[in-house]
C-alpha cells in the first residue's frame, strides 16, 4: 500500500510538472519538464530528506548533546520495533517537529529548539511517537516535487507560456494560468494525502506512546506556539510538520495541509476514553 501511494503521488505531481512545462514552452517545454520530473523523482526518493533538513538548517546531534531527546526517541523506537533514527535539532523558536527519510532504516527525526523548551516529557513523547508513525517517504517526496512545481510556476510567470504560440496574448494567459493553478494544484494534492494521514499518525503515535491525552495537550500547546512565534518555512514542506508552521485563518486555514487541531484533540480524547 505504501508503494502504491508513493507511485500515485509521484504520478500526479509528475503530470502537473509536465502540464506546466507545456504551458511554458509547448511541446519542447513538455519534454523538458518530463525529464526534469524524472530527475526530481529520483532526487525525491534518494536525497529529499537531506534537502529538507538542509533547508531548515537542522544539525545532527548525538546522545551527549541531547540526552533527553535521545532517551525518548530510543524508548519509542524500541516499543515500535523500529531502528534508531538519526536525530536533528532545528535552530528555530517555533515549537514544531517532523520526521523524514525514505524508509525506517534511513529515517531522521527533527525537532525545533522551541519544542524542547515548551513540552514536558510525556507531551514530547507523544509528539515524537506521532512523527515516527507518519509515512515519511510520501511526505518527503511530496515536499520535494511540490517545491519543483512551485518553481516551474514562477518560471512561467517570468518567461511566458507556450513557446510555440505565435500570439503574445496566448503567452501571457498561459503564464498567468500556470502561475496560479500550479501551486494550488500541488497544494491540493498535498492536502488530499496529508490530512487523512495526520489523523492516522495521531492515532498510531498515541498507541505507540500509550499517552493519547499527552499528545492532545501537546497539540494545543503547539498550535498556540505556532500562532505566537512565526517560522520561516517553505510552503512545500508545511505538511511534514506535526502542526502547520503557518498561522492564520480564512483561506490560510481552509487550504491548510493539516486538519483542525480541535478535531485532532477531540479524536485523541475519545481514544483515551475507550
Amino acid at each position: 500500500m505504501n508503494w502504491m501511494k508513493t507511485f500515485l503521488l509521484m504520478g500526479a505531481l509528475t503530470a502537473l510538472l509536465v502540464l506546466i512545462g507545456d504551458w511554458i514552452g509547448g511541446q519542447n517545454g513538455m519534454i523538458t519538464a518530463l525529464v526534469f520530473a524524472g530527475v526530481m523523482n529520483f532526487v525525491g526518493y534518494w536525497f529529499s530528506d537531506k534537502i529538507v533538513l538542509m533547508m531548515y538548517g537542522a544539525q545532527q546531534v548525538d546522545e551527549p548533546q541531547a540526552p533527553r531527546l535521545f532517551g525518548i526517541v530510543r524508548k519509542l523506537t524500541q516499543q515500535a520495533g523500529l531502528p534508531m533514527p538519526k536525530v536533528y535539532m532545528i535552530p528555530a523558536e517555533q515549537p514544531n517537529a517532523f520526521a523524514t527519510g525514505r524508509n525506517p532504516n534511513h529515517a531522521a527525526v527533527a525537532v525545533t529548539e522551541g519544542i524542547m523548551r515548551l513540552l514536558n516529557e510525556d507531551e514530547l513523547e507523544g509528539v515524537l511517537a506521532h512523527v515516527k508513525h507518519r509515512d515519511i517517504l510520501i511526505g518527503t517526496i511530496a515536499a520535494t516535487i511540490a517545491g519543483a512545481v512551485m518553481m516551474l510556476s514562477r518560471m512561467a510567470f517570468f518567461f511566458g507560456g507556450r513557446g510555440d504560440d505565435e500570439e503574445g496574448g496566448g503567452n501571457a494567459i498561459a503564464a498567468l494560468i500556470a502561475m496560479i493553478v500550479g501551486p494550488i494544484a500541488a497544494l491540493l494534492i498535498q492536502m488530499a494525502i496529508s490530512r487523512s494521514r495526520e489523523y492516522a499518525a495521531d492515532e498510531g503515535g498515541a498507541e505507540i506512546s500509550g499517552k493519547p491525552l499527552a499528545l492532545a495537550h501537546a497539540l494545543g500547546k503547539l498550535e498556540r506556539g505556532a500562532e505566537a512565534v512565526p517560522m520561516d518555512a517553505n510552503p512545500a514542506t508545511a505538511h511534514m510538520f506535526i502542526v502547520n508552521p503557518f498561522s492564520g485563518g480564512g483561506l490560510i486555514r481552509l487550504f491548510s495541509t493539516h486538519p483542525p487541531i480541535p478535531e485532532r484533540i477531540a479524536r485523541l480524547e475519545e481514544m483515551a476514553a475507550r
